[in-house]
């Protein structure tokens, strides 16, 4: 994705490619005159709030349990940057640069609904670390909803922390310095909105839509390849059978599978040798499909989230009639439900290909040499990858206990609902990258079974999948250093445009 593009926050939703662009392939992002118009407008209500004294939770007061305590004149500007000093307390290894960027982005899009009320000059300050390439260093752990990643990105823009600059860890002041850029003193409710709302998970969660959409697309290549490797019954994926249980994430793949594939000789020499498939092989639609109808309705949690207002609290009107409504927002319940639902998904996505490439190397199943190398017994061959994706798999089952559930009580009985959003996210993340190498080791296996089965023709879009893979991993013909070429599967797996390039029919 070319540097020039442009996201332009106006009007209209955004979607969870958009944010993917800033955050992962460097896309600009910029606010309409419409989107600036807002923030002025809340803006100017906060002056009018600090003006007439009216006490407003998080404008002039305190926060949490403190939100009786009433603060005015130089101590609503120190309110703020202690806000940031005081929340930025995470602990634990970095998120990476996109991660962060991602929670970025989506905080900008919070702000551009002009309900926060902070001053332009942050939302300014949050654009230019992403176009400039600041990337704030933010611990990964901390979060029972959101606050501290927040607050550690919102340390940068005082010139505090420590941040990712042209690939080295520098201080924050340096790296706004070298940029030309000036480090903000903030005023009224400016602090309490950097650290609000969802835009942690939500950023972190629009990251994790665009891998899963990919990997969901990889596992119906990978488990077709399987599928005809052990010489599957191709009436299980039936068009008119398939029909008659109209998943839309079903009838999705069935298709898929048929397109993959057409024109097998090695499908079509083998109807009629069993009765029916083990359930791993021939279950692909409906555990697939079902997946595939879980990520749809995260997408839509995760997408209204995005263009929602999350701050507490919410500025309603103009300054002339306005309103000051302390409400619930920040609370992430529907993103939280979302993510652990998409990891339970995304699990059994792994689980299920754990499952067909286990059959691939069980010479008492698949027809083939044990553990698909010629020479057995002074070759181990692939044994122990099938291990290592057990092992991924039990590791998934971990991560996909709910954290919605993991309920809290914080800041003096004042939030005691907490959604971990944040934590369900992440770990998301985690079995994603789980998923992947399951699948990259499938795909080496399934790509090897083809090896003892190349006489015959496979299918259109299976031997296309079988040559990419051959483009960068040698067959297998005797026991070799496994790791690189599991990372190299991966790789293929991660690369955003080779699919659709290499197979446009499978969606």
């Amino acid at each position: 994705m070319s540097q020039a593009e442009k996201i332009i926050i106006a009007d209209a939703p955004l979607r969870w490619p958009d944010v993917v662009a800033v955050a992962r392939h460097g896309a600009l992002l910029e606010l309409s005159g419409q989107a600036w118009a807002r923030i002025d407008n809340a803006q100017a209500i906060v002056q009018r709030i600090v003006a007439s004294g009216e006490r407003a939770y998080g404008v002039n007061t305190g926060l949490g349990a403190l939100c009786n305590v009433s603060l005015k004149g130089e101590q609503l500007s120190q309110l703020s940057r202690n806000t940031l000093l005081s929340h930025a307390c995470g602990v634990g290894a970095p998120l990476s640069n996109e991660q962060t960027r991602a929670i970025i982005c989506a905080a900008i899009i919070n702000y551009s609904q002009g309900k926060s009320g902070l001053h332009p000059q942050v939302v300014h300050g949050l654009l230019a670390l992403l176009n400039h390439g600041i990337t704030p260093q933010v611990p990964s752990q901390g979060s029972v909803g959101y606050l501290t990643h927040m607050a550690h990105i919102g340390i940068t823009l005082l010139g505090v922390g420590h941040v990712s600059y042209r690939g080295r860890s520098v201080a924050a002041h340096e790296a706004l310095a070298a940029e030309g850029l000036q480090p903000l003193v903030l005023g009224a409710k400016d602090g309490l909105s950097l650290v609000n709302g969802t835009p942690c998970m939500t950023g972190l969660s629009c990251l994790a839509l665009a891998d899963a959409h990919h990997l969901l697309q990889w596992a119906d290549v990978i488990g077709a390849m399987s599928f005809e490797a052990q010489r599957g019954q191709i009436d299980a994926f039936d068009e008119q059978v398939i029909a008659l249980k109209p998943h839309p994430g079903m009838q999705q793949v069935g298709s898929n599978l048929r397109a993959l594939l057409a024109g097998s000789e090695v499908i079509g020499a083998s109807k009629g040798i069993r009765t029916q498939d083990a359930l791993s092989i021939r279950s692909i639609p409906q555990v697939h499909g079902a997946a595939r109808d879980q990520l749809e309705h995260a997408t839509r949690q995760v997408e209204t989230e995005l263009n929602a207002a999350t701050d507490n609290p919410l500025l309603l009107g103009t300054p002339d009639n306005y309103r000051v409504v302390s409400q619930a927002n920040p609370h992430g319940q529907f993103v939280a439900l979302a993510a652990d639902m998409l990891a339970i998904a995304m699990a059994e996505i792994g689980s299920i290909a754990e499952r067909r490439l286990d059959r691939l190397i069980n010479p008492h199943v698949s027809g083939l040499p044990a553990f698909l190398v010629s020479n057995p017994g002074v070759n181990s061959g692939m044994m122990i990858v099938q291990y290592v994706a057990a092992s991924l798999c039990g590791q998934n089952r971990q991560l996909a206990q709910p954290a919605v559930l993991d309920n809290f009580v914080t800041s003096g009985l004042q939030e005691d609902h907490l959604s971990m959003g944040t934590n369900a996210a992440l770990k998301l993340h985690a079995v994603l990258e789980n998923v992947t190498r399951i699948l990259a080791i499938e795909y080496l296996l399934a790509s090897q079974a083809f090896e003892f089965l190349k006489q015959q023709r496979f299918g259109v879009g299976t031997d296309t999948a079988w040559r990419l893979l051959r483009e960068q991993v040698a067959a297998y013909d005797q026991d070799r250093w496994l790791a690189p070429d599991i990372e190299t599967a991966a790789a293929l797996l991660k690369n955003p445009d080779l699919l659709n390039h290499a197979l446009p029919n499978v969606h």
